[in-house]
């Protein structure tokens, strides 16, 4: 069964999974998926909340690390280029892919109290429609990326919402 971000469970296994399929994925293509770019992706997926480039600093830093902005940075665009992350750009922020080898939208609700994303599973039908749409506009898709805000259901029952 999958794991979602608005429900607990064992957030292990999300990491475990996503960096099996990192190396997977890395080794098929050729590419190298270096000690800092497997580190950057483990800390993207360390929880289902989106984390800036300077918070991976924060973090590899605590650890001992001394790496330079532009290192987070191109590791971040490295993790991108292959799919194994998304940018959630309304937070400047990164969420690990839960589909990697596919290409797709790329749809995310985002929890605006707990700020806990879930990547919606299968956005086919909406990828459908949003291509036929782009087609009849003629217009050429280039990153195709979904943000809906709201609040989780857990984040619904708290007093004040």
């Amino acid at each position: 069964m999958k794991q979602d971000a608005f429900n607990p469970h064992r957030h292990e296994h999300c990491i475990h999974d996503a960096l099996h399929s990192a190396e997977a994925l890395c080794s098929e293509r050729g590419v190298r998926l270096t000690a800092i770019r497997k580190r950057v992706l483990e800390l993207v997926w360390a929880s289902h909340q989106p984390l800036g480039a300077y918070a991976i600093l924060d973090k590899l830093t605590a650890e001992g690390h001394k790496p330079a902005p532009p290192t987070v940075y191109r590791a971040l665009e490295f993790l991108l280029e292959q799919g194994l992350i998304h940018r959630i750009a309304s937070l400047n922020a990164f969420l690990g892919c839960v589909h990697p080898t596919q290409q797709h939208l790329a749809c995310f609700f985002l929890c605006q109290q707990c700020g806990n994303a879930e990547e919606l599973d299968d956005s086919s039908t909406l990828q459908q429609e949003i291509t036929a749409h782009a087609q009849r506009l003629g217009f050429s898709v280039r990153q195709p990326i979904l943000e809906v805000t709201g609040l989780c259901k857990h984040c619904q029952t708290l007093p004040n919402n």
